[in-house]
């Protein structure tokens, strides 16, 4: 890269961890601690969604796609929690090559809050990094860890718990504090909390998580009462999580505190490029909430009408329910139809179905998929195997 275009993209970089000079006004008045008091949200925004194909690409991931009312599901998790906690307060963690997508769909966030990753690296790595990163800002408090690609019926429960959790991460910052949604069946392809004891009005111990229950198991959960769905969001101390990191993964810890160091530096760029690839690639739950004492940790459960569209089925299911009712989109025309999700992006070509039950079927300008619900999870081993073949990649 030639010397002019290097000085331009260091400096482009360092844009996203300079303080807007509003905020650095604020902090400069020793008066007032307006930028530190409140509770920041960052929303990941980086997965590529490969379950979606073909609504959802590499060039666009699932989370960027304006399919509910014209909105995405990014932009439906930002206009949840901007109201309450203020724009300023919200940071967007995305690979790199998307962070235009997010100015792009949220033009009101500064360009600072859009944190690029250079590489996907799980989670662990992605929460670390912003972690860090706002401890480099001079940020110490609460964050909550939240999803871009979820959807919520009832968004001011969801808000309501996002403040309770701010204020006990307040009153104690050694706690992890996690979210729970009331579950409304047995689903045995998301992650559950068993919860002990109420200890007030929606509050709860934590006992215990588990990812993905076999079906038998799930119904006997669900049928107890005592556990409840986990959509994955945290409220955390910033500084009590980085501790953390240091005492549980400390080959991580170190490598995020080179980082830190030229956060905000001419050799931010390159550091952040040479390192972060190198960060193990492992989750958040295994790598720092597994290893968390179950006193040190609480449970908040609310009806949130939370659903995780993690399949193009899932899509459906969240969208008009998991009965015999079918979601059609554009030019779409079923004859004795059910069940199904029907999409078609083709404005000159009408989508017509006979019969179909349970079914999935999705045609853009060139993909179309057609896949029984049961095999929706398949859709990831197929997009594979068309990376592996040079003539089809292309469409990945």
């Amino acid at each position: 890269m030639p010397l002019a275009e290097r000085i331009a993209f260091q400096a482009s970089r360092l844009d996203h961890f300079r303080i807007p000079p509003r905020y650095a006004s604020r902090q400069a008045n020793s008066n007032t601690k307006w930028y530190h008091n409140r509770m920041k949200i960052v929303i990941f925004a980086g997965g590529s969604g490969t379950r979606f194909w073909p609504l959802s690409r590499k060039i666009i991931p699932k989370q960027f796609k304006r399919i509910f009312d014209g909105k995405s599901t990014l932009q439906l998790a930002v206009e949840r929690v901007e109201k309450t906690f203020g724009i300023e307060n919200i940071y967007i963690s995305t690979n790199e090559k998307y962070t235009s997508l997010v100015k792009d769909q949220i033009p009101q966030i500064p360009t600072a809050n859009i944190v690029g990753e250079p590489e996907r690296r799980d989670v662990a790595a992605a929460i670390g990094y912003n972690l860090i990163r706002l401890q480099k800002l001079g940020y110490s408090g609460s964050v909550a860890i939240l999803w871009s690609d979820h959807l919520m019926k009832n968004p001011k429960n969801f808000v309501s718990v996002l403040k309770s959790g701010e204020k006990l991460i307040k009153e104690n910052p050694k706690q992890l504090v996690f979210v729970g949604e009331k579950p409304r069946y047995a689903e045995n392809n998301l992650g559950w909390i068993h919860i002990g004891k109420q200890i007030s009005q929606d509050l709860y111990k934590y006992v215990e998580w588990y990812y993905k229950p076999p079906l038998e198991k799930c119904k006997k959960m669900f049928k107890s009462g005592e556990w409840v769905w986990n959509p994955g969001y945290w409220i955390v101390d910033l500084d009590f999580v980085v501790g953390l990191y240091k005492k549980h993964m400390p080959g991580m810890y170190k490598k995020l505190m080179q980082i830190q160091k030229a956060v905000g530096t001419t050799e931010e760029a390159h550091v952040l490029r040479k390192i972060y690839p190198t960060l193990e690639p492992i989750h958040f739950d295994n790598a720092i909430v597994e290893k968390v004492p179950a006193e040190q940790a609480v449970v908040l459960v609310a009806n949130m009408g939370w659903s995780d569209p993690g399949s193009l089925y899932a899509l459906k299911e969240a969208l008009v329910g998991n009965g015999g009712k079918n979601f059609n989109s554009g030019m779409v025309y079923d004859l004795n139809t059910t069940d199904s999700l029907l999409i078609n992006e083709e404005k000159n070509k009408v989508l017509a179905t006979i019969g179909l039950k349970n079914m999935v079927v999705v045609n853009t300008e060139d993909a179309l998929i057609v896949v029984h619900k049961d095999n929706v999870l398949e859709i990831s081993d197929l997009i594979k195997k068309l990376e592996e073949d040079d003539e089809l990649k292309k469409f990945v």
